[in-house]
């Protein structure tokens, strides 16, 4: 298995974000106001994209969006390759802080790589979400 970690585009996010994170939506309906001011960075394995990433940063504040890995995958650690690269481009950027509306089933994955919940449990129609932040 051959693993890369490249920039890719908003465009090429799409149909993984739509098919892991909202299967039922429509494909416009994972498209970000702001994907055009993004860093978008994508795993590959074996030439075929499996994970998807975006990074938007405002003066020291960084966000990741639309995290998603597809499902065959999950659980090998490319995700943590890729947050860890996200977070290497933030510091890159100047960020010194790292956010992430995070799924409440993900909860583990985001504390054991540091990250503090913030405020409370909301929700994404009926996904309940929260809030996590990291120093960086």
């Amino acid at each position: 298995m051959q693993l890369i970690i490249a920039p890719i585009t908003a465009d090429d996010t799409l149909a993984l974000r739509q098919s892991v994170l909202w299967p039922d939506k429509p494909i416009e309906a994972v498209r970000l106001p702001n994907d055009g001011e993004g860093h978008h960075i994508g795993a590959f394995v074996d030439g075929q994209l499996i994970a998807v990433i975006s990074l938007f940063v405002e003066g020291e504040r960084a966000q990741f969006r639309k995290f998603a890995t597809h499902p065959n995958f999950q659980g090998q650690g490319i995700g943590s390759l890729l947050l860890n690269h996200v977070i290497d481009k933030a510091k890159q950027l100047n960020a010194n802080r790292l956010c992430c509306d995070a799924r409440l089933i993900a909860a583990s994955f985001y504390a054991r790589r540091g990250m503090q919940p913030l405020g409370d449990v909301f929700y994404k129609g009926p996904i309940p979400y929260q809030q996590y932040q990291c120093l960086l």
